[in-house]
């Protein structure tokens, strides 16, 4: 089985494989973004004071929710939590998952600056890239490259569901990485399937 990698809107995956359902940061209806019924068995917070990327009632079923660093396990996922910095200097709470053998990064919405070592080498990183309140353009492209995942997706952008949120589209991101990939509505990928080079992916927000 694959694992499905789902974009929702701003931070917000829904990943899903065998071993168990992530979801992170939910975001709230204010957002711009409606999500579907959700259901998951981790819930992850990059920032539980933000009301808009932390709308935990959005997700049902028998989850757990992390909202700080630490080492957890839910079923088949391992999750890491790693504490960064928001641009305001209050705590953002980036998270490595490992699920049907891939490991995952999400970055959450951290300042600019170095990326910590544990996040490196991961083999999928979730990454802001539209600026605003974190990471966009040259901020976004450094981190990319530091991490050297095999799957890069960015996060975080404007879209036409929520163009009065401050933030860039994704084409100054990618006129920055020197990147332009077809956006599609998800991934499925396995570890066999991995590319052998880097590769940006671009994801539609399924709303």
């Amino acid at each position: 089985m694959a694992l499905e990698i789902t974009w929702l809107g701003r931070t917000c995956f829904r990943l899903k494989g065998r071993e168990g359902v992530v979801v992170t940061d939910p975001c709230s209806p204010e957002s711009g973004y409606r999500l579907p019924k959700l259901t998951a068995d981790v819930v992850t917070l990059s920032n539980r004071g933000d009301a808009q990327y932390s709308c935990v009632e959005a997700v049902s079923g028998h989850r757990r929710v992390f909202d700080a660093p630490g080492e957890y396990e839910v079923g088949g996922v391992l999750v890491t939590g790693i504490a960064t910095k928001r641009q305001d200097g209050t705590r953002n709470v980036a998270y490595i998952f490992e699920l049907d053998g891939i490991r995952v990064a999400h970055l959450g919405l951290p300042g600019p600056g170095a990326v910590p070592d544990e996040l490196k080498g991961a083999d999928i990183l979730l990454f802001p890239a539209g600026g605003g309140n974190s990471l966009g353009g040259a901020a976004a492209t450094d981190a990319m490259n530091a991490v050297e995942a095999k799957i890069a997706i960015p996060m975080n952008f404007a879209t036409e569901l929520d163009a009065e949120s401050g933030l860039d589209p994704v084409e100054k991101f990618f006129k920055e990485s020197g990147s332009k990939p077809d956006p599609q509505p998800r991934l499925s990928v396995s570890k066999s399937q991995l590319p052998p080079q880097p590769t940006v992916i671009l994801l539609d927000a399924r709303s």
